[in-house]
């Protein structure tokens, strides 16, 4: 797995660090039980704290994501992959109710909301 930190992103750089782990685990490029590399050795590739790689590895862990074994290291949790896609649903029901709600103001009906949902699905791909 290959972190890429970015200084000019504006975000910090431990949520970087989190976003890239969730999506290496969500993609099935971090398996359950897989390590994560330590804290000194990422901090020294990435030429950051080992603080800041300490805090993205803590936050994951509260997430349920990953697990922090002392001495042995962080490991992928197996039911990571499902707690994200549990948690990526929330979000995504919690925009369509905001849509909806948009929709029903602006007198959309219903198919032609399925219809631009549609486009900008195929959009994306």
């Amino acid at each position: 797995m290959k972190l890429n930190i970015s200084s000019a992103s504006g975000k910090p750089i431990y949520e970087q660090i989190e976003d890239q782990i969730r999506a290496a685990i969500m993609s099935g490029e971090l398996q359950t039980g897989e390590t994560l590399p330590s804290l000194r050795k990422l901090a020294k590739e990435l030429h950051i704290s080992v603080l800041t790689i300490a805090r993205a590895y803590s936050e994951l862990a509260d997430e349920g994501l990953v697990e922090n074994v002392q001495g042995k290291g962080t490991f992928v949790l197996a039911h990571g992959n499902e707690l994200m896609k549990e948690r990526a649903r929330e979000r995504i029901m919690d925009v369509f109710r905001q849509t909806v709600t948009a929709a029903k103001a602006a007198d959309i009906s219903l198919l032609d909301l399925l219809g631009m949902f549609e486009k900008a699905y195929r959009e994306q791909s």
